[in-house]
């Protein structure tokens, strides 16, 4: 036999456990002893936990992968900044009127072109890693042990460009070492 207990709530608890009361196969003996044994136990119940816990796991890896995809996004535009910077020559002063104007209309297509690559639900940095990695799957390979750049393949024994070869042209200074030379 169960000891009787009896207890005192607030209306809206009432309310709320007549209606889970109303379910069938539960009454509200069944309904409270469930709650107090949870309250004082709360090792014994834990699948609710689980859920949460798998949830914030979950949400945690989006967080994550989110963070990796800001950080690259950034380093990327930073590169891109820092090149444009380094092969962008000034502009004498009388055309700077008729640039600025170029530039606020290249600006407000740019704009346009993002806003309906966003509509669309595309990713242009997606695309273009997929192309990327199935025209050219070594390019972000990169052999160790021989020093060479990124891309290279493991039997080139010359870091030249083929049009350099080519044409028999000297290469001259990547953007980064201008930079470090000082032709900015």
């Amino acid at each position: 036999m169960k000891p009787k207990l009896s207890a005192y709530v607030s209306d809206s608890v009432a309310q709320r456990l007549e209606l889970a009361a109303k379910r069938p196969g539960t009454n509200k003996s069944a309904i409270v002893e469930a709650a107090v044994d949870r309250f004082l136990n709360p090792e014994r119940d834990t699948s609710g936990d689980a859920a949460l816990i798998r949830r914030l796991d979950r949400m945690s890896r989006q967080l994550d992968r989110a963070d990796r995809d800001l950080s690259i996004m950034a380093e990327t535009i930073a590169l891109f900044v820092r090149y444009y910077l380094t092969i962008t020559p000034p502009l004498p002063s009388g055309d700077q009127d008729a640039a600025r104007a170029l530039g606020r209309e290249r600006f407000e297509m740019f704009v346009v072109q993002v806003g309906k690559r966003v509509a669309s639900g595309g990713r242009l940095v997606a695309d273009v890693m997929e192309q990327v990695s199935t025209s050219n799957p070594d390019l972000f390979m990169r052999h160790l042990e021989e020093g060479a750049p990124l891309g290279a393949n493991k039997d080139s024994s010359s870091t030249e460009s083929r049009s350099q070869h080519a044409t028999g042209e000297q290469p001259g200074p990547s953007p980064a070492r201008r930079e470090e030379v000082g032709y900015v």
